[in-house]
C-alpha cells in the first residue's frame, strides 16, 4: 500500500515576515520538511506491517505535544542562533545560544516559544501570559477519508510568529480539575496573525 509523502510548499512563505534572532524562512521550511519526512518513514513501516498510520494512532493532545517537541528540536538544528532550552519544561522552548548559563532557564524572554494546534488562525492555550516571541504551527490531520488508505498525510497549513506581551492575553477560567491557562485576546491574536510565516491557500 503506497504512503503519501508530503512536501513543504515554497510558494506559501511570506517574504515580508519579521524574523527575530537571525531566523530565516529556510529554517522553517527545513524544520517542517524534517517532520514530513519522519512521518513518511514511520508510516511506511507501520503500514507495511498492516498497522495504522501514526496520524491515526495518536490522540490530538499527544500529537500536538510530539509536533511541538520535534519542531523545537529541528528549528534548533537549522537556526544559526537558537538552541533548545535545557531546563525541563522551561520557557521559552528555544533560547538564544549562550545567553543563559548552560543554555537552561526556567523563565526567560530571549528566545521563541513553540506551539502547535489544529485550530485555524493560531489561537492556542498557554500555561500563562508572558512577554515573548510566540510561534504557532497550525496542522491538519485527515481522519475522515475512507478507506483509510486514501487519507492525506499530516499537513502544516499555517505558521505565525509574533512578539506578544502580557497585555495581549486573557486568563481563562479554571475548572475544578483544570489547570489555569491564558489565551491571546482579539487584538493579541491579530498581532500574531499579522506576522504570518507560512499560509497554504484553500
Amino acid at each position: 500500500m503506497p504512503v503519501a509523502r508530503n512536501t513543504v510548499r515554497q510558494d506559501c512563505f511570506n517574504a515580508d515576515a519579521t524574523l527575530p534572532y537571525a531566523l530565516r524562512l529556510k529554517d522553517f521550511e527545513m524544520a517542517m520538511q524534517d517532520i514530513y519526512d519522519f512521518f513518511y518513514d514511520i508510516n511506511k513501516g507501520l503500514i507495511r506491517r498492516g498497522l495504522l498510520r501514526l496520524d491515526d494512532i495518536l490522540r490530538p493532545a499527544i500529537m500536538s505535544g510530539l509536533l511541538s517537541d520535534m519542531l523545537t528540536a529541528s528549528l534548533s538544528k537549522h537556526s544559526r542562533s537558537l538552541t533548545v532550552n535545557c531546563y525541563h519544561n522551561g520557557h521559552p522552548d528555544l533560547i538564544v545560544n549562550g545567553v543563559y548559563p548552560g543554555n537552561r532557564v526556567k523563565a526567560g524572554e530571549q528566545g521563541v516559544e513553540i506551539k502547535t494546534t489544529r485550530k485555524s488562525g493560531g489561537a492556542v492555550d498557554t500555561h500563562g501570559a508572558r512577554n515573548q516571541w510566540m510561534c504557532v504551527f497550525v496542522y491538519e490531520v485527515d481522519c475522515l477519508t475512507e478507506p483509510a488508505k486514501d487519507r492525506a498525510p499530516m499537513t502544516f497549513s499555517e505558521v505565525y510568529l509574533g512578539k506578544v506581551t502580557l497585555e495581549d492575553f486573557r486568563k481563562n477560567a479554571r475548572g475544578e480539575l483544570g489547570t489555569r491557562t491564558a489565551t491571546l485576546h482579539r487584538s493579541g491574536i491579530e498581532k500574531l496573525r499579522k506576522n504570518w510565516i507560512y499560509m497554504v491557500a484553500e
